[in-house]
């Protein structure tokens, strides 16, 4: 399927429909962004006199959305001037102007009887071949195409983005029942290359990968810390960057999302999931269910398990809730052991052994987490994927994880854990029995520079698809290609007679092992290889110069030694430069 995106269609323009429509116009397409008209005048619109038919009033709600969205932070254009590739109107007066569009996609509210009653008018004005998708983040895919044409369900999925589009990459790729497989291959292509996603295939199950993982992860772990005693400022100190999460951990981040969003999905996962042997970790525990009927959501509301209070002298200060009496308090700084034990361990896999090893509350509590999660993760195969692989890269591009669940489990040994989670009452699904029965011992596996993984259907390893044009450095590595290295750089070789220098030190900042392995790398370079490539795979390509040795030195009035590193790192910089 070779098909030309010049012209998209977004229908409804809330939160995520305006963002999607700043996300194509950033790609330099056409949107065409509608909305419902008014049911009613403003109080501004009632002085001027207009009525419900003044072109102003018509597309207010879209108008309004689009700007609010335009103001936002961050930014959902990479540039303000390509607001001006965004055309907004109504559903009722351009609607068909769809006709002209080469994908539509549908982001109203998330209701069956409204998605369908849209589709319905729809397929009156698109023309035949064109794109139809839905950003529904739940609603059975196959539910909402019924009735439809032969030609409307061969060219309709789930297309479901995460909020916000421009800088969450997944995007879940969802076929219906008759959607024709080229166009699948089409929306993974698509996604990947000209949107910069992650671009993962879903089957068509409640809340598809992303979600009902991630949604689990987080309530199964509230009913964790529920029962463990735990409060909201130790829990986000546990569940952070330290274990390779986004910085707003568990509860900042239902704040900043809102409460009644992760509400309400999993409450909607707990009607939809009879047969789910996991079902009841979904029903809400005592500190969601209490900060839900209260109303309490987060930042939309004002306040959620964190409030910011202002003091009558005009001072502002965080305080969070106290989860046994529900009133707010001085924000805390917890301290464990575990984590000050973790401060000096640089690498996340050997950091999360630590962790999860450690014989404290933290330890605990991790233990209780992790286990729960592997075991969920472990018999959603095959529900929601057949592949492993899938998961991990949904959970990690959806929610900001640096390691997904299976990649996590082998990083604290598979057979290892299994026998710690079984004696702790967590039951794992037979085919992880089945994997170490075979004699293997992770989920993943390097062979050959490539990585792969346990194939479930045919018990075998096979290549992750759609990383045959990468080089991932640590798969070269692991596989034996390091041709030189020292304690803050390494030499990788590549292939096709170019070599990879990579650097790993602090933030990867360029102090004297730096310097020594540019150096060498380009000398080696030079004298047996046709190219160098200076890159990593690092959060910071580089945070600049390590000042410390500086510091030191000024401080001890060294100042030939500082001259010299001085003359050295423009020495080092100079012949990096192309000439």
């Amino acid at each position: 399927m070779n098909t030309p995106i010049k012209k998209v269609a977004v229908l409804g323009s809330g939160v995520m429909g305006s963002r999607i429509a700043c996300h194509f116009a950033n790609i330099g397409v056409q949107v065409l962004l509608l909305d419902i008209v008014p049911f009613e005048l403003s109080e501004e619109e009632q002085k001027k006199g207009w009525t419900l038919e003044h072109p102003q009033v018509r597309n207010r709600v879209v108008n309004t959305a689009l700007q609010n969205t335009l103001k936002a932070n961050p930014a959902a254009l990479y540039d303000k001037a390509y607001a001006s590739r965004i055309t907004t109107g109504n559903l009722e007066d351009d609607l068909a102007k769809i006709k002209d569009y080469d994908w539509v996609i549908e982001v109203v509210v998330e209701r069956l009887d409204i998605k369908q009653q849209l589709f319905e008018k729809v397929e009156k004005y698109r023309k035949p071949g064109s794109i139809i998708t839905s950003n529904t983040s739940g609603i059975p895919i196959h539910l909402m195409s019924e009735g439809r044409s032969a030609d409307f369900q061969e060219n309709f999925a789930g297309t479901h983005f995460f909020n916000p589009p421009r800088y969450l990459r997944l995007l879940e790729i969802i076929p219906g029942p008759k959607t024709k497989p080229e166009l699948i291959d089409f929306l993974m292509h698509y996604g990947d290359s000209f949107l910069g996603k992650e671009t993962v295939l879903c089957k068509d199950t409640p809340a598809f990968i992303a979600n009902r993982i991630g949604v689990y992860a987080i309530i199964s772990g509230m009913h964790a810390i529920e029962k463990m005693g735990f409060g909201v400022s130790e829990v986000d100190k546990l569940t952070g960057p330290v274990i390779g999460r986004a910085k707003s951990a568990t509860f900042r981040t239902m704040d900043v999302v809102g409460l009644d969003t992760t509400v309400n999905v999993s409450n909607n996962l707990y009607k939809a999931l009879p047969h789910d042997e996991s079902r009841d970790k979904f029903i809400l525990p005592k500190i969601v269910e209490v900060l839900y009927n209260n109303k309490w959501f987060g930042d939309k509301t004002g306040q959620g398990y964190f409030k910011m209070t202002r003091h009558p002298d005009g001072r502002k200060e965080l305080q969070e809730l106290d989860l046994k009496t529900f009133t707010y308090k001085d924000v805390e700084k917890p301290k464990f052991k575990a984590l000050e034990a973790a401060k000096e361990v640089e690498d996340l896999k050997k950091r999360l052994k630590l962790l999860v090893n450690f014989e404290d509350r933290a330890g605990e509590f991790y233990r209780a987490s992790f286990y729960d999660l592997f075991k969920y993760c472990s018999h959603r195969i095959p529900e929601i994927s057949d592949e492993l692989y899938r998961i991990d890269q949904a959970v990690c591009a959806g929610f900001g994880w640096e390691l997904g669940p299976f990649e996590t489990w082998d990083v604290l040994g598979v057979k290892e854990t299994v026998a710690k989670m079984e004696a702790s009452g967590e039951k794992v699904a037979p085919w992880v029995h089945e994997l170490l029965t075979a004699g293997h011992e992770s989920f993943y596996k390097i062979n050959n520079g490539k990585k792969t993984y346990y194939d479930i259907s045919s018990k075998s390893y096979k290549e992750i698809p759609g990383f045959e044009e990468f080089v991932i450095l640590d798969t070269l590595k692991a596989a034996g290609k390091k041709v030189w290295g020292n304690a803050g750089a390494t030499v990788v070789d590549l292939g096709d007679e170019v070599i990879g220098l990579e650097f790993h030190t602090k933030m990867n900042s360029m102090g004297a092992e730096v310097i020594e392995g540019i150096n060498t790398a380009i000398g080696m370079a030079e004298k047996s290889y046709k190219g160098l490539v200076i890159g990593n795979e690092g959060g910071n390509f580089s945070a600049g110069a390590n000042l410390a040795m500086l510091f030191m030195f000024a401080g001890d009035q060294e100042f030939d030694e500082i001259n010299l590193m001085i003359a050295q790192f423009q020495n080092t910089m100079m012949r990096v430069r192309i000439p």
